[in-house]
């Protein structure tokens, strides 16, 4: 009945003329005046092949130096490495946190090489619905961990991409936001490069990899991101080094040959990645994020617990019917097995009385049989004995007759 009053009040919603200013009109102002106070989240997967020039890239966009580690090619297995920064940019907060794939690729087997940012993943949109489900929840002082935007260095081959890219990406693309960049761009040529890019677009259409697309939905930036669409994959280059270029400094690579500058768009997109990536479009990948993946994963945990929008019959259902519902279940459940447990009990106390029984009547069979048998024998030493009395009787009669001849014979000699 709630339901179709809503219904019928949203039906007939009306659009009135205010005769003055109220000041409803500062809500985009008061808007940004508490995400300016709050701050802002921010999280970065790198994946890649280790020597493609991830941390460097990261340097190169956020102008610092993030202090990294080299990690070596002879890790039994991939670690990703979670590192948290906080950046300040006038007077806007950055908590930027940037998550490393150690080790990715180099194993022989490479199928643990991909579950294991899979499990990463999974692992911070659980920990976000955890928090989400606790009846005192502190989502505005929750540091969200989920990842926002996957980074995924391609080695510049220039053959296409390898199956474990294809693999990975499969299985990613409904967890987080792709985008694509080839690294180390500076190493192909330009028509090489061209031809390498449209290469691995044909691939990742053909195996059916959905990577992240800049929304073309919003007018004041649809048609920088209807052009920056057509970049993707972007071919990048990273510096720690600066030369001077005329009045500035500018990260730059140098070769024997001459210079690659990194921010300048002839030489590679790293520009192009920087504006779409933190310029123009953090915000739609962090909803992105919140409204595609993390619901998408929500709504197949809330599934595998039980949880559903309508009944067996397709009817709409309330979270606290479905409750009731699943606490009567396991309450039926846990007294079906109470019953079973005590059934079970009753039939292994039979089974064990029984057993007692057999036990004890094969006892007393052989204590009848050894009770027999003593019976028996003492009856053949009684026997025995009394034999044996009898032999000392005649003995001791056939010894005094034999003295008593003795005697009678000694006298008739004398005589």
């Amino acid at each position: 009945m709630a339901a179709v009053d809503v219904e019928r009040v949203e039906n007939n919603l009306r659009t009135l003329k205010l005769s003055g200013r109220v000041g409803f009109d500062s809500l985009p102002d008061q808007l940004v005046s508490k995400s300016v106070q709050n701050g802002f989240i921010f999280n970065i997967l790198c994946i890649g092949e280790t020597g493609l020039g991830k941390s460097t890239l990261m340097d190169s966009l956020f102008n610092t130096s993030f202090e990294s580690t080299p990690s070596p090619h002879t890790l039994p297995s991939v670690k990703l490495k979670a590192h948290t920064y906080e950046l300040q940019e006038s007077n806007v907060r950055l908590k930027l946190t940037i998550v490393d794939t150690v080790g990715y690729g180099d194993q022989i087997n490479k199928e643990e090489s991909y579950r294991a940012v899979v499990d990463y993943i999974d692992a911070q949109f659980e920990a976000y619905l955890q928090e989400e489900l606790k009846i005192k929840r502190l989502l505005n002082n929750y540091h969200d961990t989920r990842t926002h935007i996957c980074l995924y260095f391609i080695c510049p081959t220039g053959h296409g991409l390898k199956s474990l890219d294809l693999v990975c990406m499969k299985k990613l693309d409904t967890k987080v936001n792709i985008v694509p960049i080839i690294a180390k761009a500076d190493t192909i040529s330009k028509t090489e490069l061209q031809k390498f890019k449209s290469k691995i677009m044909q691939e990742l259409t053909a195996n059916g990899v959905e990577i992240y697309q800049f929304p073309i939905d919003d007018e004041s930036v649809s048609e920088i991101n209807s052009n920056m669409n057509s970049h993707v994959p972007f071919a990048v280059v990273g510096s720690t080094d600066f030369v001077r270029v005329g009045n500035k400094m500018t990260r730059t690579r140098q070769y024997p040959w001459g210079n690659v500058q990194v921010e300048n768009e002839t030489h590679c997109d790293f520009v192009k990645l920087r504006e779409m990536l933190i310029r123009t479009n953090m915000e739609d990948m962090r909803e992105k994020t919140h409204c595609k993946h993390y619901e998408l994963y929500r709504k197949k945990r809330l599934e595998q617990m039980g949880f559903s929008d309508v009944d067996a019959e397709n009817k709409p259902v309330s979270f606290q019917q479905t409750f009731e519902a699943k606490r009567n279940n396991h309450v039926q459940e846990l007294q079906k097995k109470e019953d079973e447990m005590r059934q079970l009990f009753v039939v292994r106390v039979k089974e064990k009385e029984a057993e007692l029984k057999e036990q004890e009547r094969e006892l007393q069979e052989r204590f009848d049989k050894h009770k027999k048998a003593h019976a028996e024998e003492k009856k053949k030493l009684e026997e025995a004995k009394k034999k044996l009395e009898d032999d000392v009787i005649e003995f001791n009669r056939r010894k005094t007759q034999f003295s008593y001849h003795t005697m009678t014979l000694g006298k008739s000699k004398k005589k």
